[in-house]
């Protein structure tokens, strides 16, 4: 499997004082102990796995442990968090941390922890600032180092200047984006080894920082994945040197091919006409791709599917996460598909982006359901994934194409784990009104 470690929880785990010992639970690859014994439990989690929260909350409470919850769900949802928590942190953990601390020693805990200046669920206008976070506390994984493909995951700034209407790091970071010193981020990238990831959702938020951040890479001799946004392809000197600094892959939200449904979310800067010539220059520079896209936008209909998988072939896109359209609390997208009556499905488990949580525009619910799971069945083919590795190998280089296998190879084994298949809407339909002028005719649609 292609995990790599939680950095919230190496983060939270150095704010913590060296006075109070500290134990790292991933349940992505260790069992949970209820009956360990503890005194305070800390619970991190995304939307999907909010209800596993509950319960874990649930459980520890039942033996007469405090159970303090953070992350994304319990910034973007306070009230439902606080509700099963003895206490939320909303936002950044970092100095909400420490007062949860102070507060449980002296008797006084509240419910709720925030570095957030006013409200939650809202988005501001974009800022920069300075982020000031310890170097995780990695030491803690060696048990459980094994199953991960790297616990070296680097952060150098947090947030993003772009207002996506669907994109939940918005609407946590409440529209700013921060970045740390750079002497902090080369400290830190000095006492790890030669390949790590940066989790930064945009490392060229702000491209000055990024090329002085590039070029003092550049003698370190480092190898690194991470994620920005198109944007890079603008900029032939920022590409340049993130290549000569280690570079070899970028995940790319690419989103959809469709002006309409990018102008609608807000990312209109992505620009759908110029993503053959800025494609050609990220991989011509020896960066891998992996493409993030979206299906179930209100433009999209049943042929989406098929466009989607004709447009990653002729880009030659190294990897796929694809996603179906979710709204996520906290969002304006969530917020408007609310107001529409659009929500069907409100448990929260099933926000995952592998599932249909909305009523669709251009098609049903099980159409988008099936058309989604072909296209990911349809992409990590076998004989397309080594197809990809082969010519990965020739266009970008033996490390991006090899990180390009393997993305594609766990990908493949979770599809035919799970049972993903599915099949080609579009198809089935055209198909099926065929057959209603033709009595007698049987067709296997499929």
């Amino acid at each position: 499997m292609l995990r790599f470690s939680v950095l919230s929880l190496t983060v939270v785990a150095a704010l913590t004082p060296p006075e109070h010992q500290v134990r790292i639970v991933d349940e992505n690859v260790e069992p949970l102990d209820f009956d360990a014994d503890v005194d305070l439990v800390g619970v991190t989690f995304m939307t999907a796995l909010a209800p596993r929260a509950y319960e874990i909350a649930r459980q520890f409470q039942a033996r007469g442990k405090t159970v303090v919850g953070g992350g994304f769900h319990p910034t973007l949802c306070p009230e439902e968090a606080a509700g099963r928590f003895d206490a939320i942190v909303a936002g950044d953990a970092e100095g909400a941390w420490e007062e949860v601390l102070r507060d449980i020693q002296a008797g006084r805990l509240r419910k709720v922890y925030s570095n957030h200046s006013a409200g939650f669920c809202r988005t501001i206008a974009p800022a920069a600032g300075e982020l000031r976070t310890p170097i995780p506390r990695r030491d803690l994984l060696g048990r459980t180092q094994k199953y991960y493909v790297t616990i070296h995951a680097i952060q150098a700034g947090r947030g993003c200047q772009h207002g996506c209407r669907y994109c939940s790091v918005t609407a946590f970071h409440q529209g700013a984006y921060r970045r740390r010193p750079l002497a902090d981020v080369l400290a830190e990238l000095r006492t790890i080894p030669r390949d790590f990831l940066f989790v930064d959702d945009n490392i060229i938020a702000c491209p000055d920082y990024a090329r002085d951040l590039f070029r003092s890479l550049i003698p370190l001799r480092k190898r690194w994945v991470g994620q920005c946004s198109l944007e890079i392809a603008d900029d032939p000197e920022l590409l340049r040197l993130a290549h000569a600094a280690g570079c070899r892959g970028l995940f790319l939200g690419i989103e959809t091919t469709s002006r309409e449904n990018l102008a609608a979310m807000g990312k209109q800067f992505n620009d759908s006409r110029r993503y053959r010539e800025r494609l050609r220059k990220i991989r011509r520079q020896g960066i891998g791709v992996v493409a993030g896209m979206i299906v179930g936008l209100d433009q999209d209909d049943t042929g989406v599917f098929e466009r989607c998988l004709r447009f990653l072939q002729r880009m030659r896109i190294d990897g796929l996460q694809l996603n179906i359209l979710t709204p996520l609390p906290g969002t304006p997208l969530f917020r408007d598909m609310e107001r529409g009556g659009r929500m069907t499905d409100h448990d929260w488990s099933h926000y995952d982006f592998r599932h249909v949580v909305f009523r669709p525009a251009g098609m049903t619910a099980g159409q988008l359901q099936e058309g989604a799971d072909w296209l990911y069945a349809q992409y990590y083919r076998l004989d397309r994934v080594l197809l990809r590795f082969v010519r990965s190998v020739f266009t970008c280089g033996w490390v991006p194409a090899w990180l390009g296998l393997r993305l594609g190879l766990t990908y493949r084994y979770d599809n035919r784990r799970e049972g993903v298949g599915g099949r080609n809407p579009a198809r089935g339909v055209q198909l099926r009104k065929f057959s209603s002028h033709a009595a007698g005719l049987k067709l296997r649609v499929g």
